[in-house]
């Protein structure tokens, strides 16, 4: 069984065609799964999870379904399939899978799984469970735990004490395939124990997002278009965390949505500097509602230009316009510098060196008290 999640490397998608191709002659069925499946989404607070070929959305699929006659999608799945329903868990989905095979076979089931023990505690104590049921007591097999049922089907690790130089040794020694994706992953810097071959919209999306436009930019630009808030992680990726987004509001977005793009974006690299944007609207707006009566619910998308320049009526473009500036006192929305603020600003500096330029920092005030706290570490040194 392989499962497509749709945005993947082409070049796993070669590889997968290819293992089926030389394995064709002792596979008696293969299962390719195209499944409409929820995957998390971390690039975004407002669409936390997508759906991979979501008929609904076929439009901006990053690839086209596969072709093959063992694919199996939302269309065509095996009646007997009562389990299954449209954005489905991925593991809920494999552990149903699995049920359903065994089923089928009417024999004990093996499901092999290439978890290594060294990657992870979690992953070693997989294996050195001493509660679990085995397999003639091999502590490599887990039976799998079915409520209610004396179905045999196991998870076997066949790699579970090998180290990442292990597999590639066996790779080069009996010149085995492999996705030449990591090939490229290796020339574009990243050492093999750094190498994953994930979605992108995971919780280790930064990376992940990078390496797609890294290595192969023709996916990369469907990418950045399948789910909500991809392409505004990559602007931060490219900025300094002080300094101007030199973006624009992509059409069809309000002033609200952008504004809380914007945010989650920059979650993905500071989230204290988030937060401490959040907090700063939050009392913009309850202010706004106790001394004006203007509810949060009745804010403008946007308001006359002068009358928001002076301060004069809220806006969702004020708001927007305040997190592009990376304003960090928030001036634009009526505050001032405070003694908390200097200090969180020296914290998010001293954390995030590496992401914030001076040059890129238009606020003079920032600069100030950025140059007094290295003045005073000099002093002191």
């Amino acid at each position: 069984m392989y499962i497509d999640l749709e945005s993947q490397y082409q070049a796993t998608i070669e590889h997968v065609e290819r293992l089926r191709e030389i394995t064709s002659d002792v596979v008696e069925h293969f299962y390719w799964c195209c499944m409409p499946l929820s995957l998390r989404n971390a690039v975004s607070v407002i669409q936390p999870t997508w759906i991979c070929w979501d008929n609904n959305e076929r439009d901006k699929w990053v690839r086209d379904m596969p072709a093959h006659e063992c694919v199996i999608n939302e269309c065509n799945y095996p009646k007997e399939w009562t389990w299954f329903h449209k954005g489905m868990e991925f593991e809920d989905f494999t552990y149903e899978f699995s049920r359903w095979f065994q089923e089928q076979a009417g024999a004990p089931a093996a499901v092999g799984i290439a978890i290594r023990s060294d990657e992870s505690l979690k992953r070693f104590n997989t294996i050195i469970n001493k509660r679990k049921t085995t397999f003639k007591n091999y502590k490599w097999t887990t039976k799998l735990q079915i409520p209610g049922s004396e179905r045999e089907i196991y998870h076997f690790y066949p790699l579970y004490d090998w180290k990442t130089e292990d597999i590639w040794g066996a790779v080069s020694r009996f010149d085995l395939e492999f996705n030449e994706i990591y090939e490229l992953m290796y020339k574009n810097g990243m050492r093999i124990s750094q190498q994953r071959l994930c979605q992108p919209y995971g919780d280790d999306q930064r990376k992940g997002l990078d390496q797609f436009r890294a290595l192969e930019p023709e996916t990369w630009v469907k990418v950045v278009s399948r789910v909500h808030g991809v392409n505004f992680g990559n602007i931060y990726a490219r900025t300094s965390l002080l300094g101007n987004i030199k973006s624009e509001k992509p059409p069809g977005m309000s002033w609200q949505q952008y504004a809380v793009f914007l945010l989650e974006s920059l979650g993905l690299y500071s989230p204290e500097l988030r937060d401490h944007y959040y907090l700063k609207i939050k009392t913009f707006l309850r202010w706004w509602e106790h001394t004006n009566g203007i509810r949060t619910e009745d804010i403008p998308d946007e308001a006359d230009h002068q009358l928001e320049y002076r301060g004069k009526v809220p806006s969702w473009r004020r708001v927007a316009r305040a997190i592009e500036k990376n304003d960090f006192w928030m001036k634009g929305l009526g505050f001032a510098q405070t003694k908390s603020g200097r200090e969180l600003l020296l914290r998010l500096r001293k954390k995030y060196h590496n992401l914030i330029r001076l040059e890129d920092i238009k606020d003079k005030k920032l600069l100030e008290a950025i140059g007094e706290d290295e003045n005073e570490q000099h002093s002191v040194l």
